[in-house]
């Protein structure tokens, strides 16, 4: 029996036709939060942008967690899956953070892939050894993205999405320590 395609969504806009990633003043949904207007739109521009960072480092620990071979296999198999839980609670800290301020949080998995700064996870890797060196890399940059944030979010005066963003630094510092643990032994 011959496969017939799906008929086309109903008002599913072509990705020519997708609306620019960036927040807009018209979206931004009324608050008490006593942050400045100008401050909040900027904040949740910034902070959807972390956002973007995060849900794609979720998605390298799991790329990592999921195909990784060799005699270290168990290990690390847990571990990037341990350090995906901690990222897993930082997606959720910027998305609820980017909503406390009256904006949305824009997480699907395509605005995600044209907003990503982090580097191709490269998907044919198998080796622990292989796996350990690009989940560093992509901790390693979201740890600096991270602490980029921390600087605009100083400069907005939004101490609170900057303590957040710290929080979020220092643990991807220690799973970036964690893993980069397995590539420092001295043979």
């Amino acid at each position: 029996m011959a496969r017939t395609a799906a008929p086309p969504r109903p008002h599913a806009p072509s990705r020519d036709s997708q609306e620019s990633p960036r927040p807009s003043v018209a979206r931004l949904y009324s608050t008490k939060n006593d942050l400045p207007e100008a401050s909040r739109v900027e904040a949740i521009d910034l902070l959807n942008q972390r956002l973007a960072d995060c849900i794609d480092l979720q998605t390298q620990c799991k790329q990592a967690h999921w195909n990784v071979k060799g005699p270290t296999f168990i290990a690390l198999h847990k571990l990037f899956d341990e350090v995906n839980e901690d990222v897993e609670e930082y997606v959720d800290l910027i998305a609820e953070r980017i909503v406390q301020l009256g904006g949305i949080a824009e997480g699907t998995a395509r605005i995600v892939a044209r907003r990503s700064t982090l580097i191709d996870y490269p998907p044919a890797l198998s080796t622990g050894g292989e796996h350990v060196a690009a989940l560093s890399d992509a901790l390693a940059q979201f740890g600096r993205t991270a602490r980029i944030g921390i600087d605009e979010m100083n400069d907005l005066q939004d101490a609170d999405s900057a303590d957040i963003l710290t929080e979020i630094s220092r643990g991807v510092d220690k799973w970036l320590w964690f893993v980069e643990a397995h590539q420092q032994a001295k043979v």
